[in-house]
């Protein structure tokens, strides 16, 4: 078969970008053409994957978004058995929910104002293209909670939904090189014995960097002073690094960048610290426990769930107070319980299907019959942009 891959950039440190590329390798190596479309490729490309630049140069994001969308149309993709998206898009035959329902967060958020501007009703079209009723895209989801929200959000046929586990790369992980591996960070980079929190993930404002900042510097003296926050994932640190200054610990604090190598760091750290805003999956808590790394975060996240159901650490409750995280943080380091939020997430893990999503969503697209394409195709070009609402 011939498959498209869709996504608006792909970056190698990305949890949608790593979703996208762990499926497109499974069904490269059962023997499928890949052809990827993106606005920007950063790093290597794989063997046998054909990349298509989009170009798109507008002044905002959410214009690129909407004229990468465009763009897409003008493109030959009926040549390709099944079309993939991993960003919201009209015209796909399948799409990868990596991202929560726009249309809830603005409804939770209670505000009206953004509801008026372009931004609001670009990523608004572009969500509908695919959740619509009319759409004929399925939907490849690993959470009930954020199914359902698209459901109530567009009315969504359940019909359209398939229900996936999370891809973890389990052989990433050897819970018996712990102590070696832990030795060898602390020597790298001149740790001792300190506490070592680990935040991993691109994003900085959504997946909380400041809130964990804040909390590090409300320690009590004497901790503080053997604590250490290292920073993995590509974002804004100039703010950041700032903040931490004006706090007096901009010394406590190191950003790392992205790299290949998270799983040392996930086996020698003594906690993950996930306080995001707004976490669809988050993918970590999961690598966190796998590696028997206790977890802070919030309750928000997608999959804090599995957290609290293996008894793998704590969850901050929402709405976030910055205060309980402070407080949450300090237990957590004294806590005896460490050891057993230890051994219950590899306990989970072993006996979860935390990995199979690749091989599971290859499975989906191998047998997938195309409808929407072609039914579009019937379609003047303003009575589908009616049916989406795409903006012009």
């Amino acid at each position: 078969m011939k498959l498209a891959f869709c996504l608006f950039k792909y970056f190698p440190f990305g949890g949608l970008q790593r979703d996208f590329l762990r499926i497109a390798l499974a069904c490269r190596d059962r023997g499928h053409e890949i052809g990827v479309f993106v606005m920007k490729w950063e790093g290597d490309i794989p063997d046998a994957f054909k990349i298509d630049l989009v170009p798109v140069q507008k002044l905002t994001n959410h214009g690129n978004c909407a004229a990468f969308a465009r763009s897409l149309k003008q493109k030959d993709l009926d040549k390709y058995d099944v079309v993939v998206g991993f960003n919201k898009m009209p015209g796909l035959d399948i799409y990868f929910a990596a991202d929560s329902c726009y249309q809830t967060r603005f409804q939770e958020a209670r505000t009206m104002f953004p509801r008026f501007g372009f931004r609001f009703r670009t990523y608004v079209s572009l969500e509908k293209a695919v959740f619509s009723p009319v759409s004929k895209t399925h939907i490849l989801i690993l959470s009930q909670k954020v199914k359902r929200n698209y459901v109530d959000a567009y009315g969504t046929p359940e019909e359209r939904f398939s229900l996936l586990p999370p891809g973890i790369d389990l052989t990433a992980f050897d819970w018996r090189e712990r102590i070696s591996v832990r030795k060898q960070v602390r020597e790298e980079f001149g740790l001792g014995e300190t506490f070592l929190l680990l935040m991993v993930g691109s994003a900085f404002r959504t997946k909380g960097v400041d809130r964990s900042i804040a909390a590090v510097a409300s320690l009590p003296a004497g901790l503080r002073g053997k604590t250490r926050l290292f920073v993995i994932g590509q974002g804004n640190q100039r703010p950041l690094i700032r903040m931490a200054a004006k706090l007096g610990i901009e010394s406590r604090i190191r950003f790392l960048g992205g790299r290949e190598d998270v799983p040392r760091f996930l086996l020698a750290a003594d906690l993950l610290l996930h306080p995001s805003r707004n976490e669809t999956y988050g993918m970590t808590l999961l690598e966190a426990m796998a590696a028997g790394l206790p977890v802070l975060a919030t309750d928000n996240c997608g999959f804090a769930g599995h957290v609290e159901k293996a008894g793998a650490g704590l969850l901050i409750p929402s709405p976030f107070v910055q205060k309980t995280m402070n407080q949450m943080l300090a237990e957590a380091l004294f806590s005896s319980e460490k050891n057993r939020w230890r051994e219950n997430g590899l306990a989970f893990i072993a006996k979860s299907d935390i990995s199979s999503l690749p091989q599971k969503a290859a499975d989906i697209i191998e047998n997938f019959t195309p409808l929407g394409r072609a039914g579009m195709k019937l379609l003047s070009r303003n009575t589908a942009r009616r049916i989406i609402g795409l903006p012009a």
